[in-house]
């Protein structure tokens, strides 16, 4: 059964670790070499049984740590400065038990990539870093038992903040970001009643509150309330709060959690 901790999530470094009884992988090392080993060390986690390490786009927010990770096996969509191979989207790979699915998506650094993760029993998607998501990849990415899937900014948030006009649109565009808004309607057609966790990320400090991010994504579920399970939680991450989840008995989705029993009040 799968279990993940996402370490860190954001502007400031992301980086995701999933393990299920036969494989251990490392999506992305971006923070700082001491964040990534305290959070080894609260996970009781030895770093040397990671089987592979999985990076989405070269962007130093998700590879500023990839040499501590140098003499392991390393799947990448760009070159990087350590060995890799290299990966394509939708052509599946191997790692122990899982198979791993790269999925293409919009971003303003080259051939940037999700992963679908699957074992016989469950399912998981990981997707940051776009300005959107295909719809002809919503069949791939319906059904997931864990979802962690971005929810950068408001948009409203970001055209106030003092971010030059061309960042803001380089943010708001289709190279970009998704925003709350959009993260909740793909939510919508991927979420089934397999679903069991939910967590939004890479959540903008600046133009974003996790309140935000939560309130759009539940009051978008709750119109499907119908096709959810009666036990989801949704997260919202921190930049540097860790968030634990999956067939665990020690999940810790972290201080802003909503569920599919409760009631979800807008933020004005």
């Amino acid at each position: 059964m799968m279990k993940f901790a996402l370490l860190c999530s954001g502007s400031k470094g992301n980086s995701f670790l999933l393990r299920d009884e036969h494989s251990c992988i490392l999506v992305d090392c971006g923070s700082t070499k001491r964040y990534l080993n305290q959070c080894f060390e609260q996970l009781d986690f030895d770093p040397s049984e990671i089987d592979a390490v999985l990076i989405t786009h070269d962007h130093s927010d998700h590879v500023a740590q990839v040499g501590m990770f140098a003499d392991h096996l390393i799947y990448s969509p760009v070159e990087l400065k350590v060995p890799t191979q290299h990966i394509e989207p939708e052509k599946p790979l191997t790692i122990g038990h899982l198979t791993v699915t790269p999925v293409e998506l919009s971003h303003d650094a080259p051939h940037t990539v999700g992963y679908i993760f699957q074992s016989w029993q469950e399912k998981l998607v990981y997707i940051t870093d776009t300005g959107y998501v295909k719809y002809s990849y919503v069949p791939l990415l319906k059904g997931a038992d864990y979802i962690i899937l971005e929810s950068n900014h408001d948009v409203e948030m970001l055209m106030h903040t003092s971010r030059p006009a061309y960042l803001k649109a380089r943010i708001a565009g289709d190279d970009g970001h998704l925003c709350n808004e959009d993260c909740a309607s793909l939510l919508q057609e991927i979420v089934t009643p397999r679903t069991k966790q939910i967590v939004l990320a890479h959540i903008s400090q600046e133009a974003n509150t996790r309140q935000k991010a939560l309130s759009a994504a539940a009051q978008a579920l709750q119109q499907v309330k119908d096709s959810l399970n009666p036990h989801l939680q949704l997260a919202a991450a921190g930049q540097f709060e860790m968030i634990r989840g999956g067939s665990d008995e020690k999940v810790d989705l972290g201080s802003v959690v909503w569920s599919a029993g409760m009631e979800c009040d807008s933020e004005h």
